[in-house]
């Protein structure tokens, strides 16, 4: 089968031909229908610190995926055959104090897809059952349903608190961001205000459902994003989602959150954060959530609701679907700021 690996522990990737893989004795074997780039993808495509220092090659890429499951291990219910699924990504061992009390999104044994193992960008993908999310084919597509994972980050990130009536500031209008302000109008909340350096993303937002946006990055605007958050808001932003982790856009979320506030800190940034904790956390009596990924499965079942019902529509953030000998050409569009969500299609040449 053709897959998009990681041969050298070094920037960039090749598509080779390799074996269709083994199906464990616990596992399913997918036929990869539709698989989406993250940004953690891209960590990896570029050899950061992060990825350097966690990701060994050889490796297949990508974690973000819908398929059809084909085959079953020797454990496994062959009825599951024919079956359209999503997958968690996370791979939780089962026997920690946390899965064992009923929280395996904080497993410390954790395998990532397409981080620790083999991932989803190949014709095929070998992974553990317990990992299944069952999708209802006529009410998702291959595409939406392989942004489930992904969008779960965000149902969780977006909901830690109750928006109804609150107006919330979303920094970062990235894919994981954009979904945010989706999610956040879906929910009920009074005003949606968002910031991104790209004007683009922010166009996006706006169809996503932003009352304003601001690019602090423009000529007119001189990078003053905490003097135009506190106009758009009166003064009075409930909630502030974190989704950029940029250093001065974590910085400016808790000077921009109201007195008695909530943070909710999902962008992960890429060196130590200094924070005036004295004056900007606790003089302020504001809640800070840092969160990772999603609540394994209560927050599949949110993800469901809200895609199922159409209460937020994936679509207008599908920029492109490439085949998978196009891939790399995926990667350098969202590395160039020109494509939110990238669709590759294994099994289409």
């Amino acid at each position: 089968m053709k897959a998009l690996r990681k041969i050298q522990n070094a920037p960039g990737a090749e598509l080779v031909t390799i074996p269709i893989p083994r199906v464990a004795s616990d596992d399913v074997l997918i036929k990869v229908e539709a698989a989406s780039i993250c940004g953690t993808d891209l960590h990896i495509m570029e050899w950061d610190s992060w990825s350097s220092n966690r990701v060994k090659a050889p490796i297949t890429l990508g974690h973000e995926m819908a398929g059809t499951v084909v085959a079953t291990g020797t454990n496994i219910d062959p009825t599951l055959i024919g079956e359209f699924v999503s997958c968690e990504s996370h791979i939780t061992c089962g026997s920690c104090s946390q899965c064992e009390s009923q929280t395996p999104h904080m497993c410390p044994n954790t395998e990532i897809i397409g981080v620790d193992r083999d991932g989803c960008f190949a014709e095929y993908i070998s992974v553990p059952e317990k990992v299944l999310w069952h999708t209802n084919r006529s009410k998702l597509n291959p595409k939406i349903a392989a942004l489930q994972e992904a969008f779960g980050g965000a149902v969780r990130a977006s909901l830690a608190h109750n928006p109804r009536g609150k107006t919330v500031a979303v920094l970062g209008c990235g894919p994981i961001g954009l979904f945010s302000i989706a999610i956040l109008k879906a929910a009920g909340a009074s005003k949606v205000i968002a910031t991104d350096t790209n004007e683009y993303r922010l166009s996006l937002a706006s169809e996503m459902g932003a009352d304003s946006v601001f690019n602090p990055a423009s000529d007119a605007n001189c990078g003053n994003t905490l003097e135009w958050l506190h106009k758009a808001s009166k003064h009075n932003i409930d909630i502030v989602v974190e989704m950029s982790g940029a250093p001065v856009s974590i910085k400016t979320a808790f000077k921009a959150v109201r007195q008695g506030g909530y943070v909710n800190l999902f962008g992960i940034p890429p060196r130590p954060v200094e924070i005036d904790i004295a004056d900007d956390l606790i003089f302020k009596n504001i809640t800070i959530l840092a969160l990772n990924g999603r609540e394994i499965f209560d927050t599949w079942h949110k993800t469901r609701e809200l895609l199922e019902s159409g209460l937020v529509d994936l679509n207008p953030l599908i920029s492109h679907t490439l085949p998978l000998d196009r891939a790399m050409e995926a990667f350098d569009l969202l590395k160039n700021g020109k494509a939110c969500k990238i669709l590759i299609e294994p099994n289409n040449s």
